[in-house]
């Protein structure tokens, strides 16, 4: 059965960078500003995590290059063809991205952050405070090629 829903963004992503290139995403300055229909308070006490996930749309991905198979981590041959949920990509059916970025500050509505892989104007769905006990319990495992992927991603 498939289910559709409907999302409404909470915000955009302003940044210094406005082409989706897949590294050096620690060097671009990034703030996340709220609607007008949320006031400071949605972020009050977020400045007291060191870490905030975003949850965005990756919004300017056409659907011909939305994604369900197997294919090679950024076209490499040298990686082998794994399924879109067995990576990061863009190009995933529901164009979502999620990352874990470091909180700067906050001021108002304007969350300050560092480590976010967004570009400007990026609408922003969701925002959820890092908390130790949601990181995984036991050890995280991956594939050699995952870790070269993120060589120089930071």
């Amino acid at each position: 059965m498939k289910e559709t829903f409907q999302v409404t963004a909470i915000g955009h992503v302003e940044a210094g960078r406005t082409d989706p290139i897949d590294d050096d995403w620690d060097a671009v300055p990034t703030s996340i500003v709220l609607d007008e229909r949320f006031d400071a308070e949605a972020l009050m006490g977020l400045d007291a995590f060191s870490h905030v996930e975003v949850i965005y749309l990756f919004h300017q991905v056409p659907d011909e290059e939305v994604e369900g198979k197997a294919r090679h981590p950024r076209g490499n041959t040298d990686w082998p063809r794994v399924g879109i949920f067995a990576q990061r990509g863009k190009g995933r059916p529901n164009r979502l991205g999620a990352t874990i970025a470091r909180v700067d500050r906050v001021e108002g509505r304007t969350l300050h952050i560092t480590g976010l892989d967004a570009i400007d104007g990026t609408p922003v769905l969701d925002l959820k405070p890092v908390m130790k006990g949601f990181l995984p319990r036991t050890n995280v495992t991956e594939p050699t090629w995952a870790a070269e992927i993120m060589a120089s991603y930071w």
